[in-house]
């Protein structure tokens, strides 16, 4: 059993930043395209950034220039540095572990609410 644990999520102003965390086990990381999703009440689950295992990066264009995705494969961990964020980012935020668009691990999510 594989499991996705995320965290870092919280309540931050507009324009402010916040990390989030998603650990996994070795041998599912080490094969795995990783990634964040987030949806927002009502809507559908929409991909915000993934990294391939070489590093390879893709992002939502609204994201683009703002969040940065990055992976630590000694610490089996995916992040999501999140800056300049908008009351559009709030959202619940769940990690994505892949070995093909058909064998795929989600976190439970991590609610981020960015408001004044």
């Amino acid at each position: 059993q594989e499991q996705l644990v995320e965290s870092g999520g919280g309540l931050v102003q507009p324009g402010g930043s916040l990390r989030l965390s998603c650990a996994a086990s070795g041998s599912f990381f080490s094969a795995a395209t990783m990634g964040w999703y987030r949806q927002a009440p009502g809507k559908q689950r929409d991909l915000v950034a993934t990294i391939t295992r070489g590093g390879v990066r893709n992002y939502a264009d609204s994201v683009k220039g703002r969040f940065t995705i990055s992976r630590d494969n000694a610490k089996n961990t995916v992040y999501l540095q999140m800056n300049t964020l908008k009351p559009e980012d709030t959202a619940i935020y769940y990690c994505k572990g892949a070995l093909s668009s058909n064998l795929a691990v989600w976190g439970q999510g991590t609610q981020v609410t960015v408001s004044s």
